[in-house]
């Protein structure tokens, strides 16, 4: 009997970051003990000779997948745009010792969810699937992105 199963691993991680152009005090540069749970979509393995037997996906394979692509790069590093006067910013911060991540959307926990779901699909093996991700920015605020809306 194979059926198709979703595991999920959770994951936290310290970042800053500052809305550029915000008409509220997110503007400022400020910092949220993230949270990140990911589930994959996938069917266990049927092969008992496989190491990997009864599993979709080893959870320390797809907690290596995450740490290399979002939580390394991103703990305590300041997200900042660079297509808006933020680049001059993070020129400065980073020409400090700053760890500085630079991209090219607005720093928002729906724009970070939208980049954290494409790096983590590229990255998954082909017979899995990444079914959802929650970023939880404080205790009550929280992105969701759902592999059926895209």
């Amino acid at each position: 009997m194979s059926t198709t199963i979703r595991i999920t691993k959770e994951f936290k991680f310290e970042t800053g970051h500052a809305l550029y152009g915000y008409d509220g005090l997110c503007k400022n540069v400020h910092g949220h003990s993230y949270k990140l749970a990911v589930t994959i979509l996938g069917k266990p393995t049927t092969d008992p000779s496989d190491v990997k037997f009864g599993m979709v996906m080893d959870f320390s394979d797809l907690k290596a997948i995450v740490n290399r692509l979002i939580v390394k790069p991103f703990d305590h590093s300041t997200v900042l745009n660079i297509n808006s006067p933020h680049k001059e910013l993070a020129d400065t911060m980073e020409k400090r010792g700053h760890k500085i991540i630079r991209v090219p959307y607005q720093p928002t926990s729906e724009m970070m969810i939208l980049d954290f779901a494409e790096k983590i699909s590229s990255a998954l093996p082909n017979h899995l699937k990444l079914q959802r991700l929650v970023l939880r920015e404080t205790e009550t605020s929280f992105a969701e992105w759902l592999a059926e809306d895209q």
